[in-house]
């Protein structure tokens, strides 16, 4: 059974962090590429954060120099190192998975999310 648990979220204040980790089971995690999204009320779910294979990363502009993702293949455990926090960063995190099977179908998988507030 497949599953991806986020952890990590909560209220914090302009100008703090959290980190984010989320777990995962079920799959061969060191082959996936592993993401951080997220979704602020009445907007779409867009991409935070991106991890490959090889531990190379990107990032939205709008938190390059402030996240950092990262991910512990022993572990089966992607990060998300927030700092500087800002008001507009307040969304739903949710961390994905994702691959191709052997026929180059995709493979993706999906966290319950967890809910990141940042007000003060």
């Amino acid at each position: 059974q497949v599953q991806l648990v986020e952890s990590g979220g909560g209220l914090v204040q302009p100008g703090g962090s959290l980190r984010l980790s989320c777990a995962a089971s079920g799959f061969l995690f060191r082959n996936y590429v592993m993401n951080w999204y997220r979704q602020a009320p009445g907007k779409e779910r867009e991409l935070v954060a991106r991890i490959f294979i090889d531990g190379s990363t990107n990032y939205a502009d709008s938190v390059k120099g402030r996240f950092t993702i990262s991910r512990d293949n022993a572990k089966n455990t992607v990060f998300l190192q927030m700092n500087n926090l800002k008001t507009e960063d307040t969304a739903v995190y949710f961390c994905n998975g994702e691959a191709r099977d052997p026929w180059g179908r995709p493979l993706t998988y999906w966290g319950q999310g967890t809910q990141v507030t940042v007000s003060s």
